[in-house]
């Protein structure tokens, strides 16, 4: 049964979505180690696959600790969103590493599902849903995730195989919790999303690029 938020494309998806630890050398969020900032480590082994645009893995030792409020800015408006450090703390690492070097600039929101689940599907700057930053990292559930609207989650094509992308969820959706919850959006990039989904999936299914194109320009750390 096809995944609606595999990182495959649509027709070839296959269930998954995923977080826990994480890793790398070079990332743009490395943490001193001197500084009295509570730490974990991670780890980003290679995928073996091509980087869909050319980054440097994230810092092999992430914050633990705090939110980390961030704007998406997109085509149709600003999306503001809270990352959530405590519970997520890779997650969060590999998204702001990943932001800090502009990995998401004019990257299209891909894919738009308004039938059983309703998501906006981001972070593949190729735009066709199988693109990722060239590493991985393990999922950071508990089992006991849900997807309430204004839920920011990790994409994935099975267990602990997160990269770059994630996804908005703009009315409550029913999932397994295999999807990585690294933070929400407030309530007016809800909105936002909300009317892009109100105009529809290219060639009217439910699930596929939205008719309103939606393009991310930059994803700054307010």
């Amino acid at each position: 049964m096809p995944n609606p938020l595999s990182l495959l494309p649509a027709a070839l998806a296959v269930a998954a979505l995923a977080l826990t630890s994480c890793g790398g050398d070079d990332g743009s969020t490395a943490v001193d180690a001197g500084s009295d900032v509570s730490t974990t480590s991670c780890d980003y082994p290679s995928d073996g696959q091509p980087a869909a645009k050319q980054v440097d893995p994230p810092s092999s030792t992430a914050p633990d600790t705090g939110d980390v409020d961030v704007t998406i800015s997109t085509s149709v408006g600003d999306l503001k969103a809270t990352l959530g450090r405590d519970t997520t703390p890779c997650t969060v690492n590999s998204f702001l590493s990943l932001a800090d070097q502009g990995y998401f600039d004019d990257t299209p929101c891909h894919r738009l599902t308004t039938a059983g689940i309703f998501v906006l599907q981001c972070g593949d700057p190729t735009g066709v849903g199988n693109g990722g930053p060239g590493y991985s990292f393990a999922d950071e559930l508990d089992g006991t995730e849900t997807y309430p609207t204004g839920t920011l989650a990790m994409a994935n094509a099975g267990p602990d195989t997160n990269g770059s992308q994630f996804f908005i969820v703009y009315a409550d959706s029913s999932l397994p919790a295999s999807y990585t919850v690294f933070g929400h959006v407030d309530d007016a990039a809800v909105k936002t999303v909300e009317d892009v989904a109100k105009k529809g999936v290219v060639g009217g299914q439910g699930d596929g690029a939205p008719k309103e194109a939606v393009t991310i320009s930059s994803v700054s750390a307010d």
